[in-house]
């Protein structure tokens, strides 16, 4: 028996259950942050600005700590979100500006202490700006579309989002969604 078959015979049948639970609740507060993303707007008017999609893939690259896997997780959150909104935007361009968001999440999270709320709130706004910045960017080269940046919005968007950050990124460290 080697090292790896030891392994494998250490590990409680209950972890392996909770962390398919993990997956699954991670799975569906995505959807609700997707559909949150696309409704909410509806019921609630000034709520155009908070980005819960793009919360999730930037909590998952801080917490996760793995580019391969936050990239993948920023992909299908930003497809997913193309696919359910209506919006006249090609799909991928969410995908597109989230993969990047969650790869960068990630390979910051290699450098500093993530579990701080003011770090947290840095790159909350950080990632918010970026994921705004570069989406004008794929719009103008790629669309041709000549839509104006609004930093001022940007700028603003970005705080809320982070303000916005700081108790989700709380309640989903409670859940311990990180270690999935």
């Amino acid at each position: 028996m080697n090292d790896f078959d030891g392994e494998l015979l250490k590990k409680p049948a209950r972890e392996s259950w909770f962390s398919r639970f993990q997956v699954v609740a991670l799975a569906l507060i995505t959807l609700l942050a997707i559909l949150s993303r696309v409704y909410l707007q509806r019921l609630i008017p000034n709520t155009r600005f908070l980005e819960l999609p793009l919360l999730l893939t930037v909590y998952f690259g801080l917490m996760r700590r793995g580019q391969v896997a936050s990239l993948l997780f920023g992909a299908f959150v930003g497809l997913l979100e193309d696919s359910l909104a209506p919006t006249t935007l090609p799909l991928g361009m969410n995908g597109i500006a989230k993969t990047l968001v969650g790869y960068f999440a990630a390979s910051v999270s290699l450098r500093f202490d993530v579990e701080n709320v003011f770090i947290r709130f840095v790159l909350s706004f950080f990632f918010y700006f970026f994921n705004a910045f570069f989406f004008w960017v794929m719009q103008r080269a790629l669309l041709g579309q000549l839509i104006p940046f609004d930093p001022q919005d940007a700028l603003i968007h970005g705080v809320l989002n982070a303000i916005v950050a700081i108790p989700l990124f709380l309640i989903l460290d409670r859940m311990k969604l990180s270690h999935s």
